[in-house]
């Protein structure tokens, strides 16, 4: 695959991955691969089996694609994975920074059985063999590896979940379920909407600048007419280092979905004609 514009150099890997039916394209992050603890990925619009607008790895039941092809296409990230669908856990993202704990008796969650969740945009696990899964055209997946306590997480983070620091709130939730210590814990910036591509309004900047104080100025470009671009990945790696985690123990995959919309799907590319993307992170079993 031929990406545009990427800024995170070596953040960001592609790997092909040889299915019964097929080939499946998808990204990964070295900073997590090298740890040898977790799978993990990002998918892209390729090695799926949806049609028209969903073509072809759409992940979403919600978008009016035939639910047949998304559980294929789930089937086939599973596969991937090396375990059954119903290893997979589906969050239900409506923009908030509410983080839930899962386990094994959540498996299945939103693919084999109904999605039992309600506002859950970010989750975490310590349970080895369940595939966290959240969604993306054009948000920011952050990922989460505590190496020490081995336990991950997986959160969205849009304008809103970046304002509210959903970095900050998936970690305080590691550090009260299983003692993690965000010094310790290794995060990345998955591909999302770069500046350039990320036009705001006023009331939006001015709610960063609330939260943020003289920092948010970091962020964002003025231009004419009220209308700003904002920079969610500086953000978010402000919102991680103001929570404690070291600037060596993260990356960001620098790699927008709105300039590569031919490969991965983007909200704003596509006026809101489009599927799903899908952040995937799985504790390995470790003796």
């Amino acid at each position: 695959m031929e990406f545009v514009g990427i800024q995170g150099g070596e953040a960001v890997k592609e790997k092909e991955v040889v299915l019964k039916d097929g080939r499946l394209p998808l990204l990964y992050f070295p900073l997590l691969e090298e740890t040898g603890l977790v799978d993990h990925c990002f998918t892209t619009r390729q090695g799926g089996v949806s049609q028209g607008i969903w073509a072809s790895l759409n992940l979403s039941f919600t978008r009016g694609d035939d639910p047949k092809a998304v559980k294929e296409n789930f089937r086939r990230v599973a596969e991937a994975f090396g375990v059954e669908a119903d290893r997979l856990v589906l969050s239900r993202q409506t923009h908030t920074t509410n983080v839930k704990q899962v386990g094994l008796w959540d498996a299945g969650n939103g693919i084999t059985r109904e999605n039992c969740f309600e506002d859950v945009d970010g989750l975490i696990t310590n349970e080895p063999g369940l595939v966290l899964s959240t969604f993306y055209a054009d948000c920011v997946p952050l990922y989460f590896l505590d190496p020490v306590h081995k336990a991950i997480g997986l959160s969205h983070s849009g304008w809103r979940g970046t304002v509210g620091r959903m970095g900050a709130e998936t970690l305080k939730a590691m550090e009260r379920e299983y003692h993690t210590r965000p010094e310790e814990t290794l995060c990345v910036i998955g591909p999302s909407i770069c500046q350039k591509c990320y036009e705001v309004s006023q009331d939006v900047i001015q709610q960063f600048r609330e939260e943020f104080g003289p920092r948010a100025r970091e962020f964002y470009v003025e231009k004419a007419q009220g209308k700003y671009q904002l920079d969610l990945w500086k953000a978010n790696e402000a919102v991680l280092e103001e929570a404690g985690v070291k600037r060596e123990h993260m990356a960001t995959a620098g790699l927008c979905t709105c300039c590569n919309h031919n490969l991965l799907f983007s909200h704003r590319a596509s006026l809101g004609k489009r599927g799903n993307l899908g952040a995937f992170m799985m504790l390995k079993e470790t003796n």
